[in-house]
């Protein structure tokens, strides 16, 4: 119900007004909420994909509630453009399985990055990758576009303003001393790559973010980690959080 006060130019009947739109406010009945129905409302849902298994990281496009990509740790990129309610895949066709990050470019959501591998290593038994791959169609088709050897990809990040500029937070296949690990930067679209962060040859990148604000600042988790049949070696003087604050300068521990 909605009450309007009307405008008199005398003040005398604009307090009488006043006076007459408090009586019928009082008289509103007071709304309530069924708690169960707020509950009901904010509780997870499955959606889905259906034999995705290990879902191990998911991307959007702002703007869009409708379309999002779901990598598999288990195997496989899957899409779903209705919000979740359907997926397909969209991935069968590479030589891989294992994805460990996804990332959408946000200046052009036509340009979407994969990175191979399962980066969350548990196990002996978990899956290495053969590098990264992007799609300029929506995901529709994919080129390899290197770092074979980096065997696990736990993050990618793309510069918000130049879709050409990404960053690879690479794990490292885990089984020994590698130079393959690290953060990898390239600035013409995967064509080239430089590494631009490296701790030592047992340690590889956890993670990786950027400031939202300032392209040219980027914070880095590494994480020393061997992993064998017989056992996993996890932590050491490598670890730690590493801070980039130039376009290219080595960030300080």
């Amino acid at each position: 119900m909605r009450l309007e006060i009307p405008y008199f130019p005398f003040g005398s009947l604009r307090l009488a007004a006043l006076a007459i739109f408090l009586l019928k406010a009082a008289a509103i009945p007071a709304q309530t909420i069924d708690p169960h129905w707020v509950s009901d409302a904010l509780r997870f849902r499955f959606l889905g994909p259906q034999n995705g298994n290990r879902i191990a990281s998911v991307a959007g496009i702002p703007g869009d509630p409708s379309t999002y990509y779901a990598g598999a740790a288990s195997g496989g990129i899957w899409k779903s453009t209705d919000g979740g309610n359907r997926f397909t895949a969209i991935f069968d066709e590479q030589p891989v399985a294992a994805i460990g990050a996804l990332a959408v470019a946000p200046s052009d959501p036509s340009i979407i990055w994969a990175g191979t591998g399962e980066a969350w290593a548990i196990r002996d038994s978990d899956v290495a990758g053969n590098g990264v791959y992007r799609s300029t169609d929506a995901g529709k088709t994919w080129k390899h576009m290197g770092l074979k050897e980096t065997g696990r990809i736990g993050r990618i990040v793309i510069n918000p303003s130049n879709s050409n500029n990404i960053f690879i937070c690479a794990l490292g296949r885990l089984t020994g001393s590698q130079q393959e690990r690290g953060v990898f930067r390239s600035n013409d679209g995967g064509e080239h790559w430089e590494r631009v962060l490296f701790a030592d040859g047992n340690t590889g990148c956890s993670g990786l973010s950027m400031d939202p604000h300032n392209s040219r600042v980027l914070f880095a988790g590494m994480w020393q980690v061997e992993m064998h049949t017989y056992g996993e070696f996890s932590g050491g003087p490598g670890s730690g959080v590493f801070v980039r604050t130039t376009a290219g300068a080595r960030g300080h521990a």
